[in-house]
């Protein structure tokens, strides 16, 4: 859908904004609202009358919404209740974080209250113009450009002050014509929403289905119509009568030996498995922290050892993509011939195995990590060797397809997504006249 133009522009005066529609005005932030600081936390509170209240972090200002599953409580001086306190209409912006959390607007609307804001989220609080106009102008092109060229910047991390921020300059229409605006972006923005969380329903239900693939492989085996007998562990079930049920000290020794001079760092990763830290940085475009120092005290890893990390339990044991070596507070597993490295590397990733490694201990509630003796409480499955390479092609067949379909859903919503910022940027800097589309019905506006 191709949108008219204005008739008339003029200079705004700022470069990455461009020419505004004549009419529109272009302010600077200290001219429409003032900036609240927040809380810093560790404030000495002893001897005084305190309180605790909620009170919000980086990680709940979103890119789109205000996140209020997760929220923390801090004791603070009653007296300073009022100092720190959100207000309806308050326009919640990160003042610092990764490069993408940095501004990222929302409107507050008192799902909490009362409810403050740590010293990283300014809470803007606007006086001559709609909170969700500054929403929207900070999501916009324009304002990115802004926190981007105005932060200072380390090597992950960016940070804006209060009084940088108050030089963001704002583009204003007229108040009727900005709210035609807005009501225009309101709609379409939550039609390209619903497209959005339908490809995230789809996503939903890929790794789902993904996940019942592996788990019902691994159990059960392929044959649907083998005799089956109760494997006597809660996490198998029942089994192939032809299949092995062994511990897993059996299959699995425990690797101790101590990093070699040419080892190359890797990172043991939930998403790719353990690879070389290089290559993390690289499919995740951002740098990991390498370590400098006691290098002799890393542990050497093979191709298709298998690496116990801290956050094992939440999400599996993972496989060892390349040779080198890696932190030495992780497990190291070296499989047995008997056990075919393409087989577990799906029993370790498999929902009923890693709950019943869950079951082992009491480290999810203590802290306590993940280790040998935990993996050793585990029996697994052993089916034959011909059988384990033949579950492990299948699932690498069916896994391999059902990320593509992902992929193709998540190439979905960030098209989406892109449409959705193009929009908003070139509605609030006027490149695009919708007011007359601000009042048409939803069916001619589709038509239009």
């Amino acid at each position: 859908m191709s949108f008219p133009a204005y008739l008339a522009y003029q200079d705004s005066g700022i470069s990455w904004i461009g020419p505004v529609p004549a009419g529109w005005s272009v302010k600077r932030l200290r001219f429409l609202a003032q900036v609240q600081t927040g809380i810093a936390k560790g404030k000495d509170v002893q001897g005084i009358e305190t309180i605790r209240v909620p009170y919000l972090r980086v990680a709940n200002v979103q890119d789109g919404f205000i996140d209020i599953d997760d929220v923390s409580e801090i004791e603070i001086a009653a007296s300073d209740l009022g100092r720190y306190l959100l207000r309806p209409g308050d326009v919640l912006m990160n003042e610092g974080g990764d490069f993408d959390k940095l501004g990222r607007g929302q409107v507050w609307n008192s799902a909490i209250d009362p409810c403050i804001h740590q010293n990283h989220v300014f809470a803007v609080r606007p006086h001559g113009i709609e909170p969700e106009w500054l929403a929207l102008v900070t999501s916009a092109d324009c304002g990115r450009f802004f926190f981007m060229t105005r932060a200072k910047q380390s090597t992950n991390l960016a940070s804006i002050s209060s009084t940088n921020l108050l030089e963001l300059p704002v583009p204003c229409p007229p108040p009727a014509e900005r709210r035609a605006i807005m009501r225009f972006l309101d709609r379409e923005t939550g039609k390209i929403d619903a497209l959005v969380a339908e490809q995230e329903r789809l996503i939903a239900l890929l790794k789902e289905k993904r996940q019942a693939v592996i788990s019902q492989a691994v159990t059960k085996g392929l044959d649907a119509s083998a005799p089956m007998k109760e494997s006597g562990v809660a996490w198998l079930g029942q089994v192939p009568a032809h299949w092995e049920i062994v511990p897993s000290t059996w299959l699995f020794a425990e690797g101790r030996e101590r990093a070699h001079a040419d080892d190359q760092q890797l990172s043991a990763t939930q998403k790719y498995g353990v690879i070389p830290q290089a290559e993390f940085e690289l499919l995740e475009g951002r740098q990991v922290t390498h370590a400098l120092m006691h290098l002799d005290q890393r542990k050497h890893v093979e191709v298709d050892n298998f690496v116990i990390s801290m956050r094992s339990f939440e999400g599996g044991i993972e496989r060892v993509r390349n040779r080198g070596c890696v932190r030495s507070s992780y497990i190291t597993l070296i499989a047995s011939k008997k056990a075919k490295p393409s087989y577990f590397s799906y029993v370790f990733k498999s929902k009923p195995y890693i709950q019943g490694l869950q079951t082992t201990a009491n480290f999810i509630r203590d802290g306590q990590d993940l280790n040998y003796g935990n993996f050793r409480q585990v029996p697994l499955p052993l089916p034959p060797g011909d059988e384990q390479e033949n579950i492990a092609a299948l699932l690498i067949f069916e896994t391999n397809r059902a990320d593509a379909l992902i992929v193709e859903a998540h190439r979905a919503i960030a098209l989406l997504r892109e449409r959705r910022a193009a929009l908003i940027s070139a509605a609030v800097t006027g490149k695009i006249d919708v007011r007359g589309l601000a009042a048409v019905p939803q069916k001619n506006a589709a038509a239009a």
